[in-house]
């Protein structure tokens, strides 16, 4: 029996993989949706025994690692920090997942939730597993950002249903750019949905994909996202609304005191000319 082990992470949101590749003499124009991938030379200095081991780098900020132990896979991380010094300040966090590929000439294929078993071992199983991983850990971590905007976006809510708005412009400029900078890079992520340009060429491949994106269910996820965005996108609309009328109010209020005044002046001088 063969077997292979994934595992991936999400490091930050975005990875410059040309920077990487030519630090490891590899001359590509990465499109979003292709890895850095590296194997056995490209191994060699950061782990010890390459054999059967390889390291997925996407753009969107997620790795996976095949057949590495723990202490490998931070050697590799800290190597790659070393190589592209945007990374040094990220670190992998509670977004991980694990898969599991077994090949034996005895297995029936089949899929679950942690394991793949089958009796053919296909050279895009490993890409097409990697890239599925490498999403899911992505869309976990924007699941997460999105339910930390929407709470923070909820305590204003809350406060709006007293009859209080008490947002200074400041903050409502903060919170917006907040909003708009996660949804441009959520925006960026509608790639995750795209399937391999291998996938066009052979119908195998993209049957895969397709059955892989439907266990880690990457549509409807992405459409629960797509949902969450436009309540945010909504509410900080209706937080703008709210400012600019206030600030109209508060214009009208100082018009009115500024012909208050000049009636009162008027009076003045009448009255002292008697």
């Amino acid at each position: 029996m063969q077997s292979w082990d994934f595992k991936s992470l999400v490091l930050c949101n975005e990875i410059s993989l040309s920077k990487i590749a030519a630090h490891f003499g590899i001359n590509k124009k990465f499109k979003w949706e292709d890895p850095l991938v590296l194997h056995d030379n490209g191994l060699k200095g950061i782990v010890k025994g390459t054999e059967n081991k390889w390291v997925y780098i996407y753009a969107f900020g997620s790795i996976v690692f095949i057949n590495m132990e723990f202490h490998e896979i931070q050697d590799t991380i800290k190597y790659l920090k070393d190589v592209d010094p945007n990374l040094k300040n990220s670190f992998a966090n509670n977004y991980q997942d694990e898969y599991r590929l077994e090949i034996d000439p005895t297995y029936d294929f089949a899929l679950y939730n942690d394991l793949m078993t089958s009796n053919e071992f296909m050279p895009y199983h490993l890409d097409i597993i990697s890239m599925i991983l490498a999403k899911s850990t992505a869309f976990d971590k924007i699941e997460a950002d999105t339910d930390k905007l929407l709470d923070s976006i909820e305590d204003v809510i809350n406060f709006l249903e007293k009859g209080k708005f008490n947002m200074s412009d400041e903050q409502i400029a903060k919170t917006s750019a907040k909003v708009l900078r996660f949804k441009y890079n959520t925006i960026s992520n509608l790639m995750l949905l795209d399937k391999p340009s291998s996938a066009w060429d052979n119908e195998d491949i993209e049957n895969f994909f397709m059955l892989m994106s439907g266990l880690f269910d990457l549509k409807d996820r992405f459409q629960k996202i797509s949902h969450k965005t436009q309540i945010l996108q909504d509410s900080t609309d209706v937080f703008a609304s709210l400012t600019h009328e206030r600030r109209g109010t508060k214009l009208e209020i100082m018009v009115i005191i500024l012909i208050l005044f000049e009636l009162i002046i008027g009076i003045a001088e009448f009255v002292m000319r008697f």
